[in-house]
């Protein structure tokens, strides 16, 4: 009876988070339509070619019927964007010209993947385990230098440091290019497209994991630190655990619950990318695409993008609430 009742919490748990994701989501997606209706500008003229002098009243209008924006926004239109998304179907692209929006975040999305993704994978391995080694010996110089060195990376913006990177590894070193993911004409085999590829990725990543290390190496530590004064620690030492089990057995497992909520959003943001550093680095990836977007006002690959975003972060804390109950099953 007492598992059938354990079985039946986490059930309920479980369905709670879920049906608090869908929410979530549809309220994400309403207010993704509306955020984009209140930019200034009117994408019909760029539909036109951007060109007002040359374009009659007839024409105009003419457009915004093809494409949809002559009608009401509620009900009509939010009505029409929330039932084609349910189904998957993202609409069309202004600027580039009826293309599909879903193949353009596509097309893009394993550029963005492959920079973000390496980078959080970096951040986590060196930044969780730097973290929670200086908070499980504070005070030492291990602990003094990263937490003044992973202070000022989480304090410096990240495209900042993609400028700095530049200017030294690309400019004056001319170890690594500095734009771009290609060399323009670079021809040779499978091999050597990937180590060019490398080549490429290696600035924009690491502007992207020193500023994550931070972040990781501030919160784990801070988290090892609270757990290290709890006395459950100190009945550990008292029956004799050797530091290593402490450590393994008690600290760590406690001391994850925080760094779990902070990797989860961050790999929430994966999607998205590093806006800033795909700018810098002319990096084509969904960033990149943002900001191309953002400038031509096409509202329907910024809806793409943006709900393609908030998705991901309402998928990562669908993971960190599931990832509490298996940490510490009170949550349940």
């Amino acid at each position: 009876m007492a598992n059938t009742g354990i079985r039946g919490r986490t059930s309920r748990h479980i369905g709670r988070i879920l049906i608090r994701a869908i929410v979530t989501l549809l309220m994400v997606a309403t207010l993704n339509f509306i955020l984009f209706r209140v930019i200034p500008g009117d994408p019909a003229t760029l539909l036109l070619g951007g060109v007002r002098t040359s374009v009659t009243a007839e024409q105009m209008e003419a457009q915004r019927q093809n494409w949809g924006l002559d009608r009401p926004l509620f009900p009509d239109q939010v009505v029409d964007y929330l039932s084609a998304t349910v189904h998957g179907d993202f609409g069309f692209s202004f600027k580039f010209r009826g293309r599909h929006v879903a193949d353009l975040i596509l097309e893009r999305l394993p550029a963005t993947i492959a920079l973000v993704g390496l980078a959080q994978f970096i951040a986590i391995l060196c930044g969780v385990m730097l973290g929670v080694y200086s908070g499980w010996r504070r005070g030492g110089a291990v602990d003094n230098i990263a937490t003044g060195a992973s202070l000022a990376l989480y304090s410096t913006p990240s495209f900042w440091l993609g400028m700095l990177l530049v200017v030294i590894f690309s400019t004056a070193l001319g170890w690594f290019p500095g734009y771009g993911a290609y060399s323009p004409g670079a021809t040779g085999g499978p091999l050597d497209w990937l180590l060019d590829y490398l080549r490429h990725l290696a600035l924009p990543v690491a502007a992207v994991a020193l500023g994550l290390i931070g972040q990781y190496v501030v919160v784990a530590r801070a988290a090892m630190s609270d757990v290290v004064a709890e006395d459950y620690m100190v009945t550990a030492r008292a029956k004799g655990l050797t530091h290593g089990q402490m450590l393994m057995r008690h600290a760590f497992r406690n001391a994850m619950l925080p760094v779990v909520t902070l990797i989860t959003l961050n790999l929430g943001y994966v999607v998205a990318g590093a806006i800033t550093v795909e700018t810098v680095f002319a990096w084509p990836g969904i960033g990149s695409l943002t900001v191309e977007a953002l400038n031509a006002r096409d509202y329907p690959v910024l809806q793409g993008i943006f709900l393609l975003l908030g998705a991901s972060i309402v998928v990562a804390n669908l993971i960190a609430d599931l990832a509490y109950g298996l940490l510490d099953p009170r949550v349940q």
